[in-house]
């Protein structure tokens, strides 16, 4: 807690010094580390698919015959909520109409075909990799967790290397480098989430888009947070995320019959196969004759927010999977999430890139618009602009407070050492700290506050990485050693 404060007080004292220091950051670890995130996350995403398809699947995560902790509907609705959220509903129209203009594969800006290449690669960011890396820590976790009954923490994952030394200043220094990693990813959320939020209000009720206003969103919106924080699990957080996924669906649905559904369908499916056959190369593409210039401003800045977000969704996504298999747990937290995404994205994507290159809409100006209102831009040219605009903002908010909701109970498991009792005031307090993380990364950026927020993901991303790629060796071993076991085998030759 005293080095977040340090952290704050620094950024409201001094805020160009903070923002030098953070462009500094963010241009040092992009340049030298861009093949290195590729790398990282694209094993992450070989190794999650293998744990599926081996014959480890079958080991469950708790008691071998132990039933699911939530029935799967409540169970998908909190993975998501904590996993994507507010940044997918920031950049679904807004990626990939920046691609559409810059053509970073070499396609004509504002042609067909860059616009094919522009959902290919938001599928790209969006999908497979960034749920591996989540996938990662919360198998590992859960496994630990509900099979050996270890503390509900990062350093329990570390107990084969370091056994009880994880009780002492190395275990510490894990838990507390999960503690920035999250403060910080989720502040990059929060903070996109408060400046499309301004957006909308502005377009709505001509709410000035200013920090100022933003300052005061995150205090408001933070309050609501730490009241569902205060009411607990299996009821505010619980039922919010339930809301979310059922008016997400609703909104997308909206979006699909009254866009260009036809054109929609078609596009899904075209962007789909391209997505699965470029795969292998744009997980490994980092354009070393072009100075890599799109893979340090998008997919480094991608990977590095998820690993940021990797603690937290991990830790939160463990908590809530007990008596799933790994089998089903990694094809419920990998591969569902990136087929709904696929869908949302063509409905708000693929609505916005038909509309600026076929339906012939005069001024849609969506590929012009800031990245913030780009969302409000295209719902202007749909039928009932203020009811779905509405419904945009009401998203964004219960998604800001699940969100921070998740990561004050992740968070507060790590200050515990995974207990799962705790003083309310201690959630409260944390609850605070991180609508102020975001507060102060905005108000550092003043105007480019995105680029500010985006230097905080990247900057706790890195150290991070590494402590995940011991993760991915420490299961491995845990669980070829525990198949050894006769009881385990019997288990997976009865589920064959």
């Amino acid at each position: 807690m005293a080095l977040v404060l340090a952290f704050v007080l620094f950024g409201a004292g001094f805020p160009h010094t903070a923002d030098s220091l953070f462009q500094t950051t963010h241009a040092f670890i992009t340049a030298t580390f861009g093949w290195y995130y590729l790398l990282t996350v694209g094993f992450f995403l070989a190794f999650s698919l293998w744990l599926m398809l081996s014959r480890y699947g079958s080991i469950r995560l708790g008691r071998q015959d132990e039933a699911p902790e939530f029935g799967f509907l409540a169970w998908f609705s909190m993975l998501f909520s904590a996993g994507m959220g507010i940044g997918l509903l920031f950049w679904s129209v807004a990626e990939p109409m920046v691609y559409l203009q810059s053509a970073p594969m070499g396609d004509e800006p504002g042609s067909a075909a860059a616009a094919e290449t522009a959902m290919m690669l938001t599928f790209f960011h969006w999908g497979m990799h960034a749920w591996a890396i989540y996938v990662v820590v919360a198998l590992t976790l859960a496994y630990f967790s509900f099979r050996f009954r270890m503390p509900f923490t990062i350093r329990s994952i570390f107990y084969p290397i370091f056994g009880d030394r994880i009780y002492g200043p190395i275990g510490h220094t894990i838990d507390i480098l999960a503690i920035f990693a999250t403060l910080f990813g989720l502040a990059t959320s929060l903070g996109l989430g408060v400046m499309q939020l301004n957006a909308g209000l502005e377009r709505l009720a001509g709410v000035p888009d200013s920090v100022f206003v933003q300052l005061l969103l995150i205090g408001g919106i933070t309050a609501i947070a730490v009241a569902s924080v205060i009411s607990g699990l299996h009821r505010g957080l619980k039922w919010l995320s339930v809301f979310n996924l059922a008016v997400a669906a609703i909104f997308m649905l909206f979006i699909f019959l009254t866009g260009p559904t036809l054109f929609n369908l078609r596009f899904l499916v075209d962007t789909t196969g391209q997505y699965f056959q470029n795969l292998i190369h744009l997980t490994f593409w980092n354009d070393a004759f072009g100075g890599a210039q799109f893979q340090r401003e998008w997919t480094v800045f991608y990977w590095a927010w998820w690993i940021a977000w990797s603690p937290f969704v991990g830790i939160f996504i463990a908590r809530v999977s007990r008596g799933r298999t790994i089998r089903q747990f990694v094809a419920g937290a990998l591969l569902l999430p990136t087929l709904f995404i696929f869908v949302w994205l063509t409905a708000f994507g693929g609505t916005a890139l038909h509309m600026e290159l076929q339906a012939g809409v005069e001024g849609a100006g969506i590929a012009d618009a800031d990245t913030t209102a780009a969302l409000f831009q295209l719902l202007g040219h749909l039928p009932w602009p203020l009811i779905s605009s509405v419904i945009a903002c009401v998203l964004i908010v219960t998604y800001f407070v699940t969100s921070s909701d998740s990561a004050t109970h992740v968070v507060d498991a790590l200050v515990t050492r995974g207990s799962k009792r705790s003083p309310t005031r201690q959630r409260v307090i944390w609850g605070i700290t991180e609508g102020a993380v975001a507060a102060v990364l905005l108000f550092v950026g003043g105007e480019a506050a995105l680029r500010s927020l985006q230097s905080g993901a990247i900057a706790a991303g890195l150290p991070f990485s590494v402590i995940l790629l011991l993760i991915c060796w420490n299961l491995y071993r845990a669980l070829t050693r525990e198949f050894r076991v006769p009881g385990a085998r019997r288990a997976a030759n009865a589920e064959r």
